[in-house]
């Protein structure tokens, strides 16, 4: 061997004669700190977007082709505004015909009036019949009703006209369209969504664990993510009946009282509402152990100074800590800090009482 080489061997040894040896029978300092039980109010904070309360799907009531849309994403439209319009030849041509219905239904009423004012004045002259004027009085109301019939008609067909016409029902944003020029489109199929003017809701997405607990205000408070001083405050207006398949979360949409210009439709806003106080004890992380795979903390026995692992029931992790609920009583005491090296029965010497 070589020089070198022993002189290693002798630092090493030496640097093993000088290290303190531990025998199973000493005490192993650790941490620890009294259990104290206190009422946490938990605040739950979920992302979620503006969206207006009411949006209308817009359609046209006629099928047909369209011959030019005036509006697009993001537009900012009035009640009564033109959107698009469809060809309006085919409804033409029935209100045209509805016309002359209506004319030639006038004609036979004026003949009909004419016919009965005659067949009056004979009959009270003594040269007609009763039975003469009784055909001539019921075509004077065949002929009033044909003519009504076809003012009904024309109304019904000017109607339909103005359904080639897409106009929206209030003022908005459109949302969505879907409308193309030169597009042939079925009565009822969605050319626009239009959000209304109105009051917004702020909808999130909430995971269905969180409808079991009990909270502690009925208010939400809703923040814009970009500004953190925008703020309001609503309340839950609607839980959906249905939990998304795919994320196991349930809609909500929470009513803000008022609205801030700043929450445009679309805004990403957090929401922060508020569990109802729980008696929990506050243990930092680094003190939670494990028994048969559940959290547990070391306990101190102050008789003997020696340490057992018990099973805790955990509320709830923060940052850096842990709020437990259960397993442990107010006033013992447990091993914060040095718990690697603990094993069931091994006795502890304090080093320093360390506050939660």
């Amino acid at each position: 061997m070589t020089r070198s080489g022993r002189m290693m061997l002798t630092v090493l040894a030496l640097s093993l004669v000088c290290l303190p040896a531990r025998a199973d029978g000493l005490a192993h300092p650790v941490h620890v700190a009294p259990i104290h039980f206190e009422e946490r109010e938990q605040t739950v904070s979920i992302t979620g977007e503006v969206t207006a309360r009411v949006e209308s799907d817009l359609s046209f009531r006629v099928g047909g082709r369209i011959t030019g849309w005036f509006v697009d994403v993001g537009d900012a439209v009035r009640a009564g505004q033109v959107l698009a319009r469809i060809d309006p030849e085919e409804q033409k041509a029935d209100v045209e015909a509805a016309e002359a219905g209506v004319q030639a239904a006038e004609a036979q009423l004026k003949l009909a009036r004419a016919n009965f004012d005659r067949q009056k004045s004979l009959l009270d002259d003594g040269i007609s019949t009763q039975r003469d004027f009784d055909d001539a009085e019921a075509a004077l109301r065949t002929a009033e009703g044909a003519r009504e019939t076809a003012i009904a008609q024309r109304d019904t067909a000017k109607d339909v006209l103005s359904y080639t016409e897409l106009r929206a029902p209030a003022d908005g944003i459109v949302t969505a369209r879907l409308a193309e020029a030169g597009q042939v489109v079925q009565a009822a199929q969605t050319m626009f969504s239009v959000a209304d003017n109105g009051p917004r809701d702020a909808v999130f997405n909430v995971y269905e664990s969180l409808f079991f607990e009990q909270p502690s205000k009925h208010s939400v408070q809703v923040t814009l993510l970009s500004d953190d001083r925008v703020q309001t405050t609503g309340n839950v207006r609607e839980v959906s009946p249905t939990i998304d398949t795919q994320t196991g979360t349930v809609r909500v949409k929470v009513a803000m009282d008022r609205t801030p210009p700043e929450m445009t439709l679309g805004a990403s806003v957090l929401g922060v509402g508020t569990l109802a106080p729980r008696r929990v004890v506050v243990v930092p992380w680094q003190a939670l152990a494990e028994s048969d795979g559940k959290p547990a903390l070391w306990i101190v026995d102050k008789a003997d100074n020696t340490v057992k692992l018990r099973p805790v029931e955990i509320f709830s992790f923060e940052t850096g800590s842990a709020l437990v609920s259960g397993g442990v009583e107010e006033g013992e005491t447990y091993v914060t800090d040095g718990t690697k090296l603990l094993r069931p029965g091994q006795t502890i010497t304090v080093t320093e009482e360390k506050a939660q």
